[in-house]
C-alpha cells in the first residue's frame, strides 16, 4: 500500500516506515459470510463510495502512558495474531466469494512523527490528516489486509493511533470490540480471555446451525414485502440541481424531546425516532402500510455478542397506521416491528435473491424505493424518570436547530437515507438523497418535521394527522412553524 508521504498539520511531519509482526495459528479458508456477501453485493453491483466500506476510529494515548513506537507495535500485532479477521482477505475463486485467513505476516503500519508539538502538541491535527490518507484509497480487498494503522508520534511518544478498518470484514459492533482490545494491548499488554468467533467460524455455522433461521427470515420477507406499497419516492419529472445530496439537521431538541418520549413511555429512543420517522414518511406517502429499511446488528445467536465478523444485513420494518393511530399508540407499533425486523435480518441474500425472483423481484433494489433509517449512535438510553426541560427550554432549543447542506455525492444507492449519529448534546440527523426521486427542498423539510413532531410529542398528545413541516430554504435556521402542533 503506497500512500503519499507528506502531512501538514500544523507543521510538517516526518514519516518512518514500520511492520507490526504478527502469528496467529495456521493458515485457513471458506466461504464469506452472509453479510460479506451483502455488503460485497452493494459495493460491486452500486459502485458504493469507499466511505461505505471504511470504518476509521482513532485512539488517543495518555502521556502519562508513556508508550513508544516498538511498545505500539507489538500492540498491533499482538491485536493481529488475536483476531483472525483482521489477517482475512476476500478473493474470487473460480468465480465465488471465498475468505482466506494467513497465519503469520507483517501489517504495514504509517509513523509520523509532528515536526513542530508547539503547534499539535497532542497530534490530533495530525491523527485527522492521517485518517484520511488511510481511509480515503480503496481497499484491495484481494491482496491487503483488512487492517491499516497508523502512529502519531510527539517527541517520541505515540499520542495516536490510527487504525482503519474494512467494513468487508467486520461490522460496527466488532471494531468496538477490537478497540477495547487494542486499548489493553497498548496499555497491558494483554488482552483476558480468548477471542471471539472470527468470520471463519461465522462463516461455518451459517453452511449449517444457522440455515433454518436463514430460511424463516426468507419467508417472513416474501409473506410481507406484497403489503407495501413501493412508491414512496416516485421519480421527479424535471430535477434540479446536483442528483446526489447529503445534508444534516444538528438538534438538540430532537435530542432532548426523544430522550423526554422514551423515559415517559418505556420505550427506547431509538423506537422514538422509528416512530417519527415512519409518521412522517407515511404523511409524505399517504400509506397505511409504512415500511422503513433499517439495520441490524445479528448478534443474537450464542456467543455473537464478541464475534469479530461482519453480521450487520437489512431488515424491513412494517407499521400498519390503517387505523390512523396518535403518536403515543405508534410506539409500541414501532417497537414490535424494529422487533420484527432484527428477528428476520440474518439470511443468505443468495436465498433471498432466489425467493424474490420468483415473485418477480430484483432482491437488489427492491428496497431503494424505501426511506432507509440507520441510528448509528452509541447506546445511552435515559433513566426512566427522566422528564425532560419545560416547554421554554425545548423551544428555544428549537430555535437553536440548523439545517446545512454538506456535500454532493457521485452516486448513491438509496432514494433516501437517514442516518442517526451523536453530536454534542445533541442528535445529528443526517439525510442523503436522490435528488431525482426527492428533490432537496423536499428532503430538508422531511428532517425539520422529525424534529417538530418529536417537540410536539414531548409536551402533549399528537392525534392523527400527522402534517409535515412548513416549506422552507436552505437558510440553515428551522422554518416557522405553523399555528399549533402538527395535524392542527
Amino acid at each position: 500500500m503506497l500512500i503519499p508521504r507528506s502531512i501538514h498539520a500544523s507543521g510538517s511531519v516526518q514519516e518512518e516506515p514500520a511492520y507490526a509482526e504478527f502469528a496467529g495459528g495456521s493458515s485457513r479458508s471458506g466461504p464469506v459470510t452472509w453479510g460479506q456477501r451483502a455488503v460485497w453485493l452493494t459495493v460491486d453491483l452500486f459502485r458504493s463510495p469507499q466511505a461505505f466500506v471504511s470504518l476509521r476510529r482513532v485512539l488517543a494515548v495518555s502521556p502519562r502512558a508513556d508508550v513508544d513506537v516498538p511498545r505500539a507495535l507489538r500492540a498491533l500485532g499482538a491485536l493481529v495474531s488475536r483476531h483472525e479477521s483482521l489477517r482475512t482477505r476476500v478473493r474470487l475463486v473460480d468465480g465465488e466469494l471465498r475468505q482466506e485467513a494467513a497465519g503469520r505476516g507483517r501489517l504495514p503500519v504509517r509513523v509520523h512523527a509532528v515536526a513542530d508539538p508547539a503547534a499539535d502538541p497532542d497530534g490530533r491535527a495530525a491523527a485527522e490528516l492521517l485518517t484520511g490518507q488511510l481511509g480515503d484509497p480503496p481497499f484491495d480487498h484481494g491482496t491487503e489486509w483488512p487492517l491499516r494503522a497508523g502512529l502519531v508520534t510527539v517527541d517520541g511518544r505515540v499520542r495516536q493511533l490510527v487504525v482503519v478498518f474494512s467494513h468487508s470484514t467486520v461490522d460496527f459492533h466488532a471494531t468496538e470490540t477490537v478497540l477495547r482490545d487494542l486499548r489493553m494491548l497498548v496499555l497491558r499488554g494483554s488482552v483476558p480471555g480468548p477471542p471471539g468467533l472470527q468470520s471463519l467460524d461465522v462463516a461455518e455455522r451459517e453452511q449449517q446451525t444457522e440455515r433454518r433461521r436463514s430460511d424463516r427470515s426468507v419467508a417472513y420477507w416474501v409473506r410481507h414485502f406484497p403489503t407495501f406499497t413501493v412508491g414512496l419516492f416516485t421519480p421527479v419529472p424535471e430535477p434540479t440541481g446536483p442528483r446526489f445530496r447529503r445534508g444534516s439537521l444538528v438538534s438538540a431538541a430532537v435530542y432532548d424531546a426523544v430522550r423526554t418520549i422514551a423515559a415517559r413511555h418505556g420505550v427506547s429512543t431509538s423506537t422514538v425516532l422509528l416512530a417519527a420517522t415512519a409518521a412522517v414518511t407515511a404523511a409524505l406517502g399517504g400509506h397505511d402500510v409504512c415500511g422503513i429499511v433499517t439495520m441490524a446488528n445479528n448478534r443474537f445467536p450464542p456467543r455473537y455478542d464478541t464475534a469479530i465478523s461482519k453480521l450487520n444485513q437489512f431488515g424491513i420494518c412494517r407499521i400498519d397506521l390503517s387505523d390512523r393511530p396518535d403518536f403515543t399508540a405508534l410506539l409500541p407499533r414501532a417497537a414490535q416491528a424494529a422487533l420484527d425486523a432484527y428477528r428476520h435480518a440474518y439470511y443468505d441474500p443468495d436465498a433471498l435473491a432466489v425467493a424474490f425472483a420468483e415473485l418477480g423481484h430484483d432482491s437488489h433494489r427492491m428496497l431503494a424505493p424505501f426511506c432507509y433509517l440507520n441510528d448509528i449512535r452509541l447506546p445511552h438510553e435515559p433513566d426512566r424518570a427522566h422528564t425532560g426541560p419545560d416547554e421554554a427550554t425545548l423551544r428555544a432549543a428549537v430555535a437553536r436547530s440548523e439545517f446545512r447542506w454538506r456535500e454532493e455525492l457521485a452516486g448513491f444507492v438509496w432514494r433516501c437515507r437517514i442516518q442517526i449519529v451523536d453530536a454534542p448534546g445533541a442528535v445529528e440527523l443526517v439525510v442523503t438523497v436522490d435528488t431525482g426521486y426527492l428533490p432537496a427542498e423536499q428532503a430538508e423539510r422531511l428532517l425539520w418535521s422529525v424534529e417538530a413532531l418529536l417537540v410536539e410529542a414531548a409536551l402533549r398528545p399528537v392525534p392523527w394527522p400527522w402534517s409535515p413541516a412548513p416549506a422552507g430554504g436552505s437558510s440553515g435556521r428551522r422554518p416557522t412553524p405553523a399555528a399549533g402542533p402538527p395535524g392542527h
